[in-house]
């Protein structure tokens, strides 16, 4: 049986990439991912790799029959790929990114479809191990097929300008950001204040802890809502500020039963906007 490596998978790697890229770049960082991932996915052996997990990962809903068709058209491109090359990339691929990054915090986020990376790896390494299990490679594909036979999502926008710099990158690199840049952000969030990219920042470093996501995202509730209240005591329209009092009485704490959701993000950067228009005002 072929033992899943995410240090060893493509696509993990590319996708874990592109999300230090999106951190670094609200930090004002130059950042060294954005130069590893140019020299190791750029017109190699593993972009080419990369691709193929991208057409299984990002397929568009198919029949059975299709989705059959398309994982043994992607192993079959797989087959050309110059195995040792590629694995060779990987290794000084990971060299470079320990030299870079703390590997642990690295490796430390949540992947979103890691179950179906995993699959992708296994069915890929089984065309070269001796270790290949029949049973675990049925498995595998059939996690793909419930993947790629199953809805989609609905289309999702994304802000343009938050991700200006990347869109200038390469096409492989701007499709991934796409995907770990908050999806429900819209055209409003254009310009972002400092107080609004320290929160985007927070969210994508501590997308996989949960907990300490959702410290951070209550004290921030915690601070809104206080400036909030001393901003009402100075709004002269009666009307707005019964307006705004109702808008405080929705800002409240997330219960420790309660995921974070996107919506809270947004909330808050809503309420960031809300908080420099009436200062602006004032």
């Amino acid at each position: 049986m072929i033992k899943h490596s995410k240090y060893r998978n493509t696509g993990i790697l590319f996708e874990l990439l592109v999300r230090q890229t999106t951190a670094d770049l609200l930090e004002n960082k130059d950042s060294k991912a954005v130069k590893i991932l140019k020299k190791y996915f750029t017109n190699t052996e593993l972009g080419k790799e990369y691709n193929l997990y991208n057409s299984l990962i990002n397929s568009k809903k198919l029949t059975e029959s299709k989705a059959e068709i398309l994982i043994s058209t992607i192993i079959d491109q797989y087959k050309k790929i110059d195995y040792e090359t590629s694995n060779r990339l990987k290794y000084n691929l990971i060299k470079e990114i320990k030299r870079s990054y703390k590997l642990e915090d690295f490796f430390k986020a949540k992947v979103e479809n890691y179950k179906s990376y995993a699959s992708i790896y296994t069915i890929f390494e089984s065309q070269h191990s001796k270790q290949s299990d029949t049973k675990q490679i049925i498995s595998n594909k059939i996690n793909l097929l419930e993947r790629i036979s199953e809805d989609n999502l609905k289309d999702k926008k994304v802000p343009i300008s938050l991700v200006e710099e990347l869109m200038k990158e390469d096409k492989e690199i701007r499709l991934m950001t796409y995907k770990i840049l908050v999806e429900k952000f819209n055209d409003k969030y254009g310009t972002l204040s400092a107080k609004q990219k320290g929160l985007l920042k927070d969210y994508i470093a501590s997308i996989s802890d949960t907990q300490t996501l959702k410290e951070s995202l209550n004290k921030r509730l915690t601070s809104i809502k206080k400036e909030l209240l001393g901003l009402s005591k100075k709004v002269e329209s009666p009307v707005i500020a019964i307006k705004l009092n109702e808008v405080i009485k929705l800002i409240v704490p997330i219960k420790d039963n309660i995921g974070v959701k996107d919506e809270v993000v947004t909330s808050i950067l809503q309420y960031y906007d809300l908080i420099d228009e009436l200062k602006s005002i004032e």
